[in-house]
């Protein structure tokens, strides 16, 4: 049995996708379809643009979609569609790519919808204020208390419960500061700031769940082709109005990728592929669940490699 996972921010690159639109028309039309609804040359600046711009929330959030959907609707040019997987999933705004792949939103409303994600998401907190961390070597149990031990009356939260070794925490800057210093003190390996525009994934982000909750109910959602395993949840659901309450839960919940890909495993998922760029889940997913083999899907030789098995 088979997974489609789709990746976050972070896994983004000048030039990613490009070989795609070069080689599948139905990705260059990915594209396209996206630059036509945000009324911007987004695919110039992810082939030619400069990384900082690139990586700003706002860019980065449909950006990542397209290059994955691209990905995928090469994919299905090779005959290796979403028809051949049983779930899907994806990490933060991954979902929102999930969720498209599978018929569930329009490309052109999820990417709508991702630019108003990324700015509500870097709006919601004034830069400077607000910080996100990796504890590495720590799971996610205690790297929880270590986060509720540094709030001291602000937020400081576990965010992203990754793999058993990685859990990311976010929230005010001291208190996330103060979780750095606990952490080493409980017995992490690393505990390192991100370079992070926003604390995503916390009680700050409140204003951007709110902001989603208008866009999101304009929006018309389908029930997915297959099953979406949802961060918040880290089970299956094909409900469209429950998909519509757990992306505006999303905002402020946790990411929990560890227990959605152990739930995979244990419905019997045995491969996994990666779909865009990057290959930042397969790494996760290997350290998650051993058992399952991850390949990653993002330029034409990929494509060509899976077409030849």
């Amino acid at each position: 049995m088979r997974a489609f996972v789709f990746p976050g921010q972070g896994a983004q690159t000048i030039g990613m996708g490009q070989d795609l639109a070069a080689s599948y028309p139905a990705a260059k039309a990915v594209f396209e379809e996206v630059d036509d609804a945000l009324g911007q040359d987004l695919s110039g600046l992810i082939w030619n643009g400069d990384i900082e711009t690139l990586t700003l929330t706002a860019n980065a959030q449909p950006a990542l979609m397209a290059t994955s959907l691209a990905a995928l609707r090469a994919l299905e040019s090779e005959g290796l569609g979403l028809n051949t997987a049983s779930f899907v999933a994806g990490h933060s705004l991954g979902e929102y790519s999930a969720l498209a792949a599978a018929g569930a939103m329009t490309i052109a409303d999820t990417a709508r919808l991702l630019r108003i994600r990324g700015t509500a998401m870097q709006e919601a907190v004034p830069v400077g204020i607000g910080a996100m961390a990796a504890i590495l070597g720590l799971d996610f149990a205690a790297v929880s208390a270590v986060a509720e031990a540094a709030a001291q009356g602000e937020v400081c939260q576990a965010a992203n419960d990754n793999d058993p070794g990685q859990v990311v925490v976010s929230g005010h800057k001291a208190a996330v500061e103060r979780a750095l210093d606990l952490a080493k003190e409980a017995g992490a390996k690393r505990a390192v700031l991100l370079p992070v525009s926003a604390p995503f994934h916390c009680a700050l982000m409140q204003p951007a769940a709110e902001r989603m909750a208008q866009a999101l109910a304009q929006v018309e959602i389908s029930t997915p082709s297959v099953p979406l395993v949802a961060n918040v949840r880290a089970s299956a659901l094909s409900d469209p109005e429950l998909i519509r309450a757990l992306l505006v839960e999303q905002v402020t919940g946790a990411v929990r990728w560890r227990e959605s890909m152990s739930y995979l495993a244990a419905e019997g998922v045995t491969e996994i592929w990666e779909i865009g760029a990057g290959k930042a889940l397969s790494g996760m997913i290997r350290r998650i669940e051993r058992a399952i083999a991850c390949q990653a899907v993002g330029n034409p030789e990929d494509i060509a490699k899976l077409h030849g098995e």
